[in-house]
């Protein structure tokens, strides 16, 4: 009788630690997933920055430093560009900007080739730490004077 009290409490003890470890590692995956998303979002939100800031004025990409890091924040109701860091909840977004060349015989974008002052290569990216990670994620697109 005895063993059989020990053997139905160790039953229930691995099935209970067994549960107790899906449960951790279920709310670890899913606050994973949680900041994968918001970090997307806030990948959009960071390219729909940069389109206002084009649609207001060309110059406000134009005079930008290429491969400087600029911190997209929302001031008196419109988006800027600052290079003062600010983080929203556990994420740091940045954009930066690279100039653009373009084939001198196809227009084509190329490695090679003349600088296109009117198309930019824009990278927003967002960076968070999680489980003692850094994780960055990056948007590349490119940008056009269209006006």
């Amino acid at each position: 009788m005895m063993v059989e009290v020990l053997v139905a409490i160790s039953i229930i003890t691995v099935s209970i630690l067994a549960a107790m470890s899906v449960a951790q590692k279920s709310v670890h995956l899913s606050r994973q997933a949680f900041h994968a998303t918001q970090a997307a979002f806030l990948l959009e939100e960071g390219a729909e920055a940069v389109r206002i800031l084009r649609d207001n004025a060309w110059s406000n990409i134009s005079s930008l430093t290429p491969n400087t890091n600029y911190y997209p924040t929302f001031s008196s109701g419109t988006w800027i560009l600052s290079t003062t860091p600010n983080t929203i909840g556990i994420f740091i977004r940045t954009v930066s900007m690279a100039l653009v060349n373009r084939d001198d015989t196809t227009k084509d974008i190329s490695s090679i080739g003349t600088d296109d002052a009117g198309t930019k290569l824009v990278m927003v990216s967002i960076s968070w730490t999680e489980g003692g990670m850094t994780i960055t994620k990056t948007l590349p697109f490119y940008i056009i004077n269209i006006f």
